[in-house]
C-alpha cells in the first residue's frame, strides 16, 4: 500500500530517521514520529496512521508494550515491533500486545520493506502475524 501513513516509534534520533528514510525510498510516507511511548498514543488519536513501526525498549514512563496496549484499546491499527532484543521473556511479553509482526534490529531493508508489504496485505484480507529476522 504505497503511500501509506506510518507513524516510526524509535526514541533514537538517528535511527529513526533511518528507518523513515529507508521506508521514503520505497514509497511510504511516514507521517510522523514519535519518541515516548506516550507521545505514540497521543500520535495514533490525532494522525490515524495505517501501521504504527514501534521500538520496544523507549524512554519515559511506558514501554512500547505498554504504548502499544493502550493503542490496542482505542484502534485496531497494524502494529510492528522492531528491537535488538530478541529475548524469550521480551517476546513473550510483547505478544500481549497482538502485534502484526516484529523485526530485529540490525535488519536490512529488503526485511523491512518485505514485512511493511507483509503487514499491509495481510490487513487488507485479514490480520495475521508476520515475523523476520526472529
Amino acid at each position: 500500500m504505497k503511500g501509506a501513513q506510518i507513524l516510526v516509534v524509535e526514541d533514537e534520533l538517528i535511527v529513526g530517521m533511518m528507518i523513515k528514510l529507508k521506508l521514503a525510498k520505497m514509497g511510504y510516507c511516514v507521517s510522523c514520529m514519535a519518541s515516548t511511548g506516550a507521545d505514540a498514543v497521543a500520535m495514533v488519536e490525532k494522525v490515524r496512521p495505517e501501521l504504527v513501526l514501534m521500538d520496544i525498549r523507549l524512554k519515559g514512563s511506558l514501554d512500547g508494550v505498554e504504548a502499544a496496549m493502550m493503542i490496542r484499546k482505542i484502534s485496531n491499527i497494524p502494529i510492528v515491533f522492531i528491537t535488538a532484543d530478541s529475548s524469550l521473556e521480551t517476546r513473550e511479553r510483547a505478544e500481549l500486545a497482538c502485534p502484526q509482526g516484529f523485526l530485529l534490529k540490525p535488519f536490512m531493508d529488503e526485511e523491512l520493506g518485505s514485512l511493511v508489504r507483509s503487514v499491509f496485505s495481510n490487513s487488507m484480507g485479514g490480520a495475521s502475524a508476520v515475523n523476520a529476522n526472529i
